[in-house]
Parts: C-alpha cells; sequence; structure tokens
C-alpha cells in the first residue's frame, strides 16, 4: 500500500504534518487507525504520537484548522495523561507525546517519562497496534513496523511486542483487549501470549470493573461473539469475571440420562441473536436466558432433567449481575429482565389449537418487546436436526400472523382497560382499598380471555356485577 499518495489524498494529513513541523516536533500516525487502514476497515479516529509535547501540537493544529476553516476546534486537554484531542466535523484527533512506561505491581497506572518512537511502540499493547506511519519530510509516508504487526495482520494473530508475561502483568486489561480483538477481527491469539493470559489472569482482580464490562460489550457486540467467550473460559478469566455463567458448563449424567452443556448451548443463542440484532441488550437477554439453570437443575426418574422455574428466578438474578457489571439499572435492566422472564412463554403458541386468550396474554404482557422476545425465541432453537429447527421456525412464523391478526383486531398491546381504578371508586363511593384492586383485576381479566370487549359500556355492566358480587353497592343507591 503506498501510503504516501492516501496522505496526500486526505488534506487532514498534510495539515498535521505542517503542524509538526511548525512545533519543530517528528510525528507520527500510530495505532489503531494505522491497523484498521491496512485492514481496510473504517475509522475516522486518529491517533498522532510525537516525540515532543503532545499538547502544544492538538493546539497548534486547532490553530491551523481554524486558519483554513475560518473556525478553530476546540482543544480537549487531558493534563494528568500528557494527552488532547481535536474533533473536527470528519475526524477525531487524539494526540500524545511518545513516553516510555514502568509499573507497580498493584496498579495498572503506569509510571511515565517522555520518550522516543521506538519507547512507545514498546509500550504498545500488540504489535499489530504498534504500527506507526511517519508525517515528517525526510521518511513521509513510510510505515514503521519493528514487531512485524503487518506480518501478524496477514497471519491473523494477536501477538504482544515485548514478553508477555511482562505486558499482562503491568496493565492486565490488556489480556481482556486480547480476546476482544481476537474476537472483532476474528484473529488467532499467538500460543506463548495466550499462556501468558492464562497465567496472569488473577491479575484481572486490580482492574475496575468498569473498565473490564466495558471490553465484554465490545466482545457482545463482535459478530460471532462465541468466539470471544470460549478465549474467555478457556484462559479461565471468565470463571473470575463472571462465575454465574461459567456454572452453566458441563453435563451431568444420572442412570444414563444427561443434560445439554448449557453454557455452550447460551454461546449458540448468542451467536444467532447476532446474526439478528445488532442490539447490545437483546444480547445480554441472550447470554442471561438460561443463567438460573444450574440453580434450578434436578433429576427424578419419571422425566430425567428439569429446569423449572429458570426463568423466573434468572429474571431475578438479572439486577444483581447488571448490578456487579456495573451495567445501567433502568429501562435496559428492565428489558433484559422482561425477556428472560418471558422467553419460555412463545413456544407453547406454536402448538395447534392455542387459543386467543393465550396470545392475547403474550401480547399484553410483552407489550413493545414482542418483536425482541420473538427474535430470542428464535435463537434459543439450538437442535443439531435442521429439520426440527425448521419446523419450528415455521411454526412461529404463524403464531407472529396470528398475533399480528389478533393485535389488528383487539389492539391489545399496551392496553389499559377502560374501567380505571377511579371510576369503579367513584361508582360504589369507595377510598383506595382491596376491593378496587380485585374489580379492576377481574375487567382486566376478562378483556384478556376475550369475555367482554375493552368499551366502556359492555366492561362498565362487568364492573357493576363484579361489584355486586363483592357485596358493594352504587353509590347513588347507598
Amino acid at each position: 500500500m503506498n501510503f504516501a499518495e492516501f496522505l496526500h489524498q486526505n488534506p487532514i494529513f498534510e495539515l498535521l504534518a505542517q503542524s509538526a513541523r511548525v512545533c519543530q516536533v517528528e510525528a507520527y500516525l500510530v495505532g489503531g487507525f494505522v491497523r484498521d487502514l491496512l485492514l481496510k476497515r473504517p475509522s475516522k479516529d486518529i491517533d498522532i504520537v510525537c516525540v515532543g509535547s503532545g499538547i502544544a501540537l492538538a493546539q497548534t493544529v486547532a490553530q491551523q484548522i481554524g486558519q483554513k476553516m475560518g473556525q478553530t476546534p476546540a482543544v480537549t486537554l487531558f493534563k494528568n495523561f500528557g494527552t488532547a484531542m481535536v474533533k473536527t466535523e470528519e475526524w477525531e484527533l487524539e494526540f500524545v507525546g511518545a513516553r516510555r512506561e514502568s509499573y507497580q505491581r498493584d496498579s495498572r497506572k503506569p509510571i511515565v517519562e517522555d520518550g522516543t518512537l521506538e519507547d512507545d511502540q514498546n509500550r504498545r499493547d500488540f504489535c499489530i497496534n504498534a504500527l506507526a506511519i511517519s508525517l515528517n519530510a525526510h521518511n513521509y509516508g513510510d510505515l514503521l513496523d519493528p514487531f512485524d504487526g503487518l506480518g501478524d495482520l496477514q497471519r491473523k494473530i494477536i501477538r504482544t511486542p515485548l514478553d508477555p508475561n511482562i505486558t499482562f502483568s503491568d496493565d492486565p486489561l490488556r489480556m481482556m483487549r486480547a480476546v476482544r480483538f481476537a474476537s472483532q477481527l476474528n484473529f488467532d491469539i499467538h500460543p506463548d501470549t495466550f499462556e501468558a493470559i492464562k497465567e496472569n489472569r488473577e491479575r484481572i482482580k486490580i482492574i475496575s470493573q468498569e473498565r473490564i464490562s466495558d471490553e465484554l460489550n465490545k466482545i457482545i457486540l463482535s459478530q460471532k461473539p462465541s468466539y470471544g467467550f470460549k478465549l474467555l473460559f478457556y484462559s479461565e478469566l471468565l470463571h473470575l469475571i463472571f462465575p454465574e455463567m461459567v456454572e452453566l458448563q458441563g453435563v451431568e449424567m444420572v442412570e444414563g440420562k444427561g443434560h445439554k452443556d448449557n453454557f455452550f448451548h447460551t454461546l449458540q443463542v448468542l451467536d444467532n441473536v447476532a446474526q439478528m440484532s445488532n442490539d447490545l441488550w437483546l444480547r445480554w437477554a441472550a447470554i442471561l436466558h438460561d443463567i438460573a439453570k444450574p440453580a434450578t437443575k434436578r433429576f427424578s426418574k419419571r422425566v430425567g432433567w428439569t429446569f423449572h422455574g429458570h426463568e423466573d428466578k434468572g429474571a431475578k438474578m438479572v439486577p444483581d449481575i447488571f448490578r456487579k457489571f456495573k451495567l445501567p439499572l433502568g429501562e435496559k435492566m428492565k428489558f433484559v429482565q422482561k425477556l428472560v422472564k418471558l422467553h419460555l412463554r412463545p413456544i407453547p403458541l406454536s402448538r395447534e389449537g392455542i387459543t386467543d386468550s393465550a396470545l392475547r396474554r403474550l401480547l399484553f404482557d410483552a407489550g413493545d418487546d414482542l418483536e425482541a422476545l420473538m427474535t430470542i425465541c428464535k435463537a434459543d432453537i439450538t437442535s443439531k436436526d435442521p429439520n426440527k429447527v425448521q419446523k419450528f421456525i415455521n411454526n412461529f412464523a404463524l403464531v407472529q400472523t396470528k398475533i399480528q391478526e389478533l393485535e389488528e383486531r383487539d389492539k391489545i398491546r399496551n392496553f389499559q382497560p377502560i374501567i380505571t381504578g377511579e371510576i369503579i371508586m367513584q361508582t360504589f363511593g369507595l377510598n383506595p382499598c382491596r376491593e378496587v384492586g380485585l374489580i379492576k383485576t377481574s375487567i382486566r381479566e376478562a378483556i384478556l380471555d376475550g369475555i367482554i370487549p375493552n368499551e366502556y359500556e359492555l366492561a362498565y355492566q362487568f364492573m357493576l356485577a363484579e361489584g355486586k358480587k363483592l357485596g358493594l353497592v352504587v353509590a347513588a343507591e347507598k
């Protein structure tokens, strides 16, 4: 690849080079931007290393942009890290001075000193991220690749520039990053590097949960997330960061009867969802849909292995898992919790003779998340028999047609009974009490069962009848 020609085609790079000359520093494109350029992956984030002050270079770049564009972008300073950021409409530029780093045993925060480009490349996490392209006049556009990162890209290998044991001990988050890059790029982790992850896995305990969760979410969002989870599992990092998931692994045999391995089943469901949706929280629902199976596993001679109630117990586990991973506890958590709780509900609906009442209840309970729930249910079909899988998918298509027809007729999704608690209290002259709740529930159930439509007159008469059963008298008659 002719990098000089590429640089000449994009005005931002000439501006960066010109700014470096003004500051009298050497400057280089480094890291992820260079890697993605070689992989032909789109990237708008550019990291620039200079042998000097990255902050001064950022300020000069902003001034140069202002002179050419008429508007000077803001420079965001991170003085504690010696870095700065400049955002334009097209690019996000991050500047840092070349540095060398050393670490203390109990922290991943390095002791930083000014250094050379070589020092800066040495401190990079992986060889594919240690590539640099010169912006300097004497070797403009040259690829500087001291660790054969280009070769690793061609071989599809994740490997550390220096001793991986030192790399991972110094900054244990790099173990998660190794798995993340392997999962995102579909690369292998070099055997020596992977062995070092296994040997240093306990060091992950010094990393903040937020940083671990950030890398885990990036693995979950990769094209085939099961690959990343298998790397986490076989390195035993998963045992430390997500033991609840590891408990799913294994097949127990009693009297010749075994159950499926729920860990690898979960990974298949996750991959199936990933083929249908990029929604992070839908993928989390796939991960957690069977999370309570170890706690609910039972064996009986009559029926073999059962996991009764795992959907309810799993839903109760969701908030604690989200809390542990520092994930949002609002609507996102409730969405995942709902899907875990309801994931078994659509399965019986694929059988013949299902009632409209059952469909109405699913519509009511799932609400706007019905399509997401059906996605999880389709993904949950992991039989090795392709005919069985296709049969279930065909049945689900019929169920979706029935639900669509029912919804168009009854408008039941997210419905609210037309008779409110206020109407009940006013009619019978009541304050808030148990009887109001009983009548309201009876009206809702009658609508869902198709006994009455959700229309005022018929629902009002039904309310009067229910009140009479409870010995209530209409206020006007008292």
